[in-house]
């Protein structure tokens, strides 16, 4: 059998906190990769093309040539990342080795943000920002939770010694969760509420590799947006637009 020229990887992103997680991961491992931007403010994320590749119609996924040699498509932000650690991390840059307490450990985090700090933000952002009426029930419910997760969070980091969720070094705990805490504002959290977790956005955003892999598919501007309080009212407006007219249009199907 030939040899199986790998990595083939696309990553069809856009600028959001699951976005990141692959793009940061990537960079991370120093993997080559090529960007296809899916503006999803312009739905781009539902056309029939991109549904093959991830049927829910949502960002991030990635296509990859799997070593067979034929096309393997990866969708939902922790089984991409577990596949980039299986496939190419065997030198664990962003893991641990498999059995290990820290490989565990890992997953813990791993599950609590895609299950936990991402749904309860991601509502928190919706409520706050973009639902077309303010409800308030809605907002203290969702803003408090993920205000709780992020005492969870800290609370854990106070007894780290390295710095990091797991270990001695970054994984993809650290990396599934940067994006979120990036976005504490957005969803009307104060970080500075939450100094070790405060410390750890800190750490985390200083590395390259975090840094590089934000700025992917487009430059993250989440911090000066936070500065300046019409600009985030415009880009509110902006994108309660289009989340309404996408819920509108799935309302027809």
């Amino acid at each position: 059998m030939a040899d199986v020229k790998r990595p083939g990887i696309t990553l069809y992103t856009d600028g959001t906190p699951n976005g990141f997680k692959i793009s940061i991961a990537l960079e991370e491992l120093g993997l080559p990769y090529k960007v296809e931007h899916v503006n999803i403010s312009t739905n781009r994320q539902k056309e029939p093309w991109f549904l093959e590749i991830n049927p829910n119609g949502r960002i991030p996924a990635i296509t990859d040539t799997f070593a067979d040699g034929k096309k393997i498509r990866l969708f939902e932000s922790g089984s991409i990342l577990q596949y980039l650690v299986e496939q190419y991390d065997s030198e664990h840059k962003i893991s641990y080795p498999a059995g290990s307490r820290e490989h565990y450990e890992t997953n813990n985090w791993l599950f609590f943000q895609n299950a936990g700090l991402g749904p309860m933000q991601g509502q928190a952002h919706h409520f706050v920002r973009y639902a077309p009426e303010k409800i308030e029930y809605a907002i203290n419910r969702y803003v408090n939770e993920t205000r709780r997760l992020y005492g969870v969070l800290d609370k854990h980091l106070q007894t780290s010694q390295s710095g990091y969720l797991v270990g001695d070094h970054i994984s993809i705990a650290d990396i599934t969760t940067i994006g979120w805490v990036i976005y504490a504002g957005w969803a009307n959290v104060d970080i500075a509420e939450f100094p070790a977790l405060k410390q750890w956005e800190e750490m985390m955003y200083a590395r390259p590799g975090v840094k590089q892999g934000c700025d992917v598919p487009k430059p993250l501007k989440i911090k000066a947006l936070l500065n300046d309080k019409d600009l985030m009212e415009r880009k509110a407006q902006e994108g309660r637009k289009w989340i309404v007219q996408g819920m509108e249009e799935d309302k027809k199907k």
